[in-house]
C-alpha cells in the first residue's frame, strides 16, 4: 500500500483482465481502470505477460493483488474456471510476482475478492456477522465473509441441493439454456438459498453476477427467509477486493 492510502488490484476473467488504483479509504478506483482482452488460450504464462503488461500501463511500482477466477489454496491454483486448464497446479504467486520482477503479490479467488469488496464498501457494508455473496453466472460463485474476514474458497454453487448441484440447478445459465421465466428461475434460486440458510444463517445474501444487473425483476420473487441484496460494486468489485487483499496481506 502506499502512504497515500492506495493499492493496486487485478482482476482477471475469461474475457478480460480489468486494473486499476484503488481508494482503500472509499472502495473507489483512483483511475478509470484499464482492460486488456484476456489472452487465448488463457495459459499461465500468457496471462501473466498480460498482468505485467497492464501494471506498466498503470505505471504502478508496488505490491499487486490478483483475483483468479480458480479456488488458490497457498498461492496454487486448483481449478480452472474460464482459464486454461494448465492453470491447475499452477504457483499462481510465483508466476505473478516474476512477472513483475519479484515483488509481492497476493492471489485469490475471483468471486472471495467480489465478497470482501462487497461487505466493506458495498451492498453489504452495514450488515455485521455472517454474509454471503452468491455470483449467478455460468455457474455460481461464492464468498463467505463473518465481520469482514473471508472464509476463503468456499464453492458453494457445488453442494448439492435437492438432489443436484446448486450452480446445475439454479446458474444464471440455466436460465437462459432452459428458457426460464423469472418466476420459475426464482423458484430454483430460492431451493437453493433455502438450502444454503439452513447450513449457514447469514444475516444476508449479497446476489452478484451479471443478472444482478436485474435485481427487481426477481429478487422480490424469492421465497427464502433471509434477506437478498443486489451487490452493487458491478465490474469494479474484483479489483477492489484483489487491492484489499493485497493491503491485509490476504494469501489463502
Amino acid at each position: 500500500m502506499s502512504a497515500r492510502g492506495h493499492a493496486f488490484g487485478i482482476d482477471i476473467g475469461g474475457s478480460g483482465v480489468k486494473g486499476a488504483t484503488v481508494d482503500l479509504a472509499t472502495g473507489e478506483l483512483v483511475h478509470q481502470r484499464i482492460k486488456i482482452a484476456t489472452p487465448q488460450p488463457a495459459t499461465p504464462h500468457a496471462v501473466a505477460e498480460t498482468v505485467a503488461d497492464l501494471v506498466a500501463q498503470a505505471g504502478w511500482a508496488g505490491p499487486v493483488g490478483i483475483t483468479l477466477p480458480c479456488v488458490v489454496l497457498d498461492g496454487v491454483a486448483r481449478t480452472a474456471a474460464n482459464v486454461d486448464p494448465a492453470w491447475i497446479g499452477t504457483d499462481a504467486r510465483t508466476l505473478f510476482s516474476a512477472a513483475l520482477g519479484g515483488r509481492e503479490v497476493s492471489v485469490l479467488n475471483d468471486a472471495d475478492a467480489a465478497g470482501m469488496a462487497e461487505d466493506r464498501y458495498g451492498a453489504a457494508k452495514d450488515f455485521d456477522g455472517l454474509v454471503l455473496l452468491l455470483t449467478f453466472g455460468t455457474g455460481i460463485g461464492s464468498a463467505l465473509l463473518y465481520d469482514g474476514t473471508l472464509v476463503p474458497n468456499s464453492e458453494l454453487g457445488h453442494v448439492e441441493i435437492g438432489g443436484m448441484e446448486a450452480e446445475h440447478r439454479a446458474a444464471a445459465s440455466i436460465k437462459d439454456r432452459d428458457g426460464l421465466s423469472y418466476q420459475q428461475w426464482a423458484t430454483q434460486v430460492s431451493t437453493v438459498l433455502i438450502g444454503l440458510e439452513n447450513l449457514f444463517w447469514p444475516k444476508v445474501f449479497v446476489a452478484g453476477g451479471g443478472i444482478s444487473r436485474d435485481a427487481g425483476q426477481w429478487i422480490p420473487l424469492l421465497t427464502n427467509r433471509t434477506p437478498v441484496i443486489a451487490a452493487n460494486l458491478k465490474n469494479t468489485a474484483g479489483i477492489v477486493g484483489a487491492a484489499m487483499a493485497i493491503d491485509a496481506g490476504i494469501a489463502p
